[in-house]
């Protein structure tokens, strides 16, 4: 019987993701990563102490897997050197009051740095030792743009050299195949000195090292580097740590935190299972339309609820604190959303009367939930049951869906006349797509056979 794959944790870097600490810390808790990253810089600008990160980390299931980064250090001549191992001492303060045991130290980039792999291997044995008497421990990590030190195998050989237990390796996908690294010794690596694994892509392009690692990186199977062999090649080691997202992208530093964080999530439970780690679990099964949302205000959703009325539909029911309308005809449900400060009002100030969501019906939800599957249906989805109602066959369902598509492209193409009037070309808003108030609708009136390609997600209230 072959032993289960080991669950590794998982972790991003919150210099990944937009927003304040707090913000990063919460999008990462909220779509199932494990840990973080805790980036300098976010800790800088934070109104608080580095114990009120640990508090809020801790409280949202969050461990702070490393501090980072401790650049500069090694190799320097005096009396930089002293003033380095000060430095170090203050940033040990910082990581217990943060509640973290490992610092990643960078290969140096300054211009006075000695090329000397004896002198840095002392400096970072002085640095480990330093470390140890606080139970800490210190992980080092080649630049693809180092000074003296730029391939994993150099630094490897300095961790050797050095040969202190509070000292260990840091890998970095982007570092490593930036540079066209060898990867065949990977696998032969001591897993009990490999203290941490970074994982990034990013596309081929003709940028300087610097450049390209800073602004270009990008989630596994974004970019053109091998990632999967990468890490197929530090699981063959027996290597147990975080697996850990260190993405520089100025969009992604743009982009709504969540959303980030739940897409490189992803990407990496698939670059884990396609290593050779953890299976994919299996994808949930579409079972249709549960109900087609409609963000309205009060004017429009009475309007809306008269030309329902005609149609047929019932007015079902009223959520319990919000304001929205459940109206009903056989299984097809709508829902009129004027709920003021929420999603729907935000989409309704942007394009008017229009869909704003699509709750999908998926056999096992419970199933994928308790796999922490973000790929399956999302916590809190609107899956409701089939079960106990008459099953319509597979040709009624289309029919109806239909039916309410037709209902829908005949408001796209009523507003759009009504543009027509002032001017506008009508093939604009086609292009437009969701740009558009207007083209919000073209979508869902087109894709009648395919929802399960076009329709969004949908969180339950």
């Amino acid at each position: 019987m072959c032993p289960a794959p080991f669950p590794f944790s998982r972790s991003i870097a919150t210099i990944t993701l937009a927003g304040t600490l707090p913000e990063k810390l919460e999008a990462a808790a909220s779509v199932g990563f494990n840990g973080v990253e805790l980036f300098e810089n976010d800790l800088l600008t934070f109104d608080g102490t580095p114990a009120e990160v640990q508090r809020i980390a801790r409280e949202l299931g969050l461990t702070i897997a490393a501090f980072q980064p401790f650049r500069d250090f090694e190799a320097m001549p005096e009396p930089q050197r002293a003033r380095n191992l000060e430095r170090a001492e203050s940033k040990f303060d910082v990581m217990q009051a943060l509640g973290t045991d490992l610092m990643l130290v960078c290969s140096n980039v300054h211009p006075a740095a000695i090329d000397d792999a004896a002198r840095t291997a002392a400096d970072l044995r002085t640095l480990a030792e330093r470390a140890s008497r606080r139970g800490l421990r210190v992980a080092y990590e080649a630049l693809a743009w180092g000074s003296h030190v730029r391939r994993w195998s150099q630094a490897w050989q300095i961790v050797q050299d050095a040969d202190h237990p509070a000292l260990g390796l840091v890998l970095d996908s982007f570092h490593t195949l930036a540079l066209k690294d060898d990867l065949a010794g990977i696998a032969a690596l001591p897993a009990e000195k490999l203290f941490f694994v970074q994982l990034a892509d990013a596309p081929l392009m003709a940028a300087d090292l610097l450049s390209w690692s800073r602004h270009f990186r990008n989630f596994s199977r974004q970019g053109d580097l091998d990632v999967v062999g990468f890490l197929r090649a530090v699981l063959a080691s027996g290597y147990r740590g975080p697996l850990s997202l260190e993405i520089f992208n100025d969009e992604f530093r743009a982009a709504p935190a969540r959303l980030t964080a739940r897409d490189g999530l992803r990407s990496l439970i698939l670059v884990e299972a396609e290593a050779g780690g953890r299976a994919l679990p299996d994808p949930p099964m579409f079972d249709g339309v549960e109900f087609v949302e409609f963000a309205v205000d009060a004017t429009s959703g009475d309007d809306l609820a008269v030309f329902l009325g005609h149609l047929g539909f019932l007015r079902a029911g009223r959520h319990r604190s919000k304001a929205v309308d459940l109206f009903r005809q056989g299984r097809i449900n709508l829902l009129l959303n004027s709920e003021p400060d929420s999603a729907a009002s935000y989409h309704f100030q942007l394009h008017g009367p229009s869909v704003c969501a699509l709750g999908l019906r998926v056999g096992a939800a419970r199933s994928n939930r308790s796999q922490g599957a973000p790929h399956g249906p999302l916590p809190g989805l609107h899956a409701g049951s089939a079960a106990g109602r008459p099953r319509r066959s597979r040709l009624d369902r289309k029919y109806h869906l239909r039916r309410l598509c037709a209902v829908v492209r005949g408001q796209y193409r009523k507003d759009r006349s009504d543009h027509d009037a002032v001017g506008r070309d009508p093939d604009e808003y086609r292009r437009a797509g969701s740009r558009s108030r207007y083209g919000r609708f073209w979508p869902i009136a087109s894709a009648a056979g395919r929802f399960s390609s076009s329709a969004r997600w949908r969180l339950a209230y």
